[in-house]
């Protein structure tokens, strides 16, 4: 393993260790000895259906990925490479504070010479359009719970007013001109001017109605399988265990996202749990159950992907040679891997 690549693992570990104690203390709230019960009983075969469903997720997200690579300019990237660079970004998540996850942008610069901020911007789309889905999807459940409507409407209009407070050029130009004559933000300038160029493209109407439509059927995939979780728990399959299995999986999606978590550790995994026994009236052991067991077949098995991605891609890079190149986008990478 390269000494870059130890870098990387490195830094999964206060996430993975998080991570460990979350699924635990589920473990212990629902009565640990009845989780474990509960999970050997579990029909093993749903389980297989959540991760297809994860996997249908995965491939829209990377179609909508590999479009917006070709938006900012990025045409001869094979497809083998973006994929790899695409699940190799999975464990970034889990990162303190996600701040791995510039590592998308270094690892695109070296492979295609885009600027890493044109390439974050990628990222900071994937982020967006994906909020906006699990919005939409979340709405399912705001028909049931009236009460929650007030925050999802905020939520839409703050992530609908980044895309378009984002085509307004000459008001973001000026921003930008700004930005350049504040002494401590002049080194970052080149980045953040690349960065907005990027997503000045992403999110015109068309990419952005396009990468929504793609988030919408994707995530709803996940809602999907969390469904087929609940029917191997023996949950009776109706029409309203989907629609609360979809809701429940969008919403809590968002929690973890506003939470700023690595993966939304802990915060994603109260809202489910929560809302399991709020709406569907499980009992602590089930609600638990449920919620290792989806976690498990979403967030945990994107890692697993992304780690096995790290282990055959020598070239990616460490944290470190990404902090450089952000604080300093003039240095050539060449240099700091000697």
């Amino acid at each position: 393993m390269s000494v870059t690549n130890r870098s990387l693992f490195r830094s999964l570990l206060p996430g993975v260790f998080l991570g460990f104690v979350v699924l635990l203390g589920l473990a212990f709230l629902g009565d640990l000895q009845h989780v474990s019960s509960t999970i050997l009983e579990f029909k093993v075969q749903y389980f297989g259906i959540a991760l297809a469903f994860t996997l249908l997720n995965y491939a829209l997200r990377f179609v909508k990925w590999h479009i917006y690579l070709k938006q900012i300019g990025v045409h001869r990237l094979k497809i083998g490479t973006s994929l790899r660079i695409f699940v190799a970004g999975f464990p970034l998540a889990v990162t303190p504070g996600k701040v791995g996850e510039v590592l998308k942008g270094v690892w695109l610069m070296r492979k295609t010479s885009v600027p890493v901020g044109r390439g974050v911007s990628v990222v900071l789309a994937e982020r967006l359009s994906d909020g906006l889905a699990v919005a939409l999807l979340s709405t399912i459940g705001i028909l049931a719970f009236p009460q929650y409507w007030i925050g999802f409407a905020i939520l839409l209009a703050g992530l609908i007013g980044v895309m378009i407070l984002s085509q307004i050029r000459p008001a973001a130009l000026w921003v930008l001109d700004q930005i350049e004559r504040v002494g401590f933000l002049r080194r970052f300038s080149q980045n953040i001017r690349e960065f907005y160029e990027g997503s000045f493209t992403l999110f015109q109407p068309g990419v952005a109605i396009l990468a929504v439509g793609l988030g919408l059927i994707s995530w709803l995939g996940e809602g999907i399988g969390f469904y087929f979780i609940l029917r191997g728990l023996g949950l009776e399959p109706t029409s309203h265990l989907l629609h609360t299995a979809v809701f429940i999986l969008a919403f809590s999606t968002i929690i973890g996202a506003v939470s700023a978590l690595p993966g939304g550790l802990g915060a994603a995994e109260i809202s489910i749990a929560g809302l399991l026994t709020l709406t569907l009236h499980l009992s602590p052991d089930i609600a638990s159950t449920a919620t290792v067991l989806i976690r498990l077949a979403t967030l945990w098995f994107g890692v697993f992907l992304g780690v096995i991605t790290w282990s055959f891609s020598p070239d990616l890079t460490g944290l470190e040679m990404a902090k450089r190149l952000i604080i300093e986008p003039n240095t050539q990478p060449e240099k700091l891997l000697k």
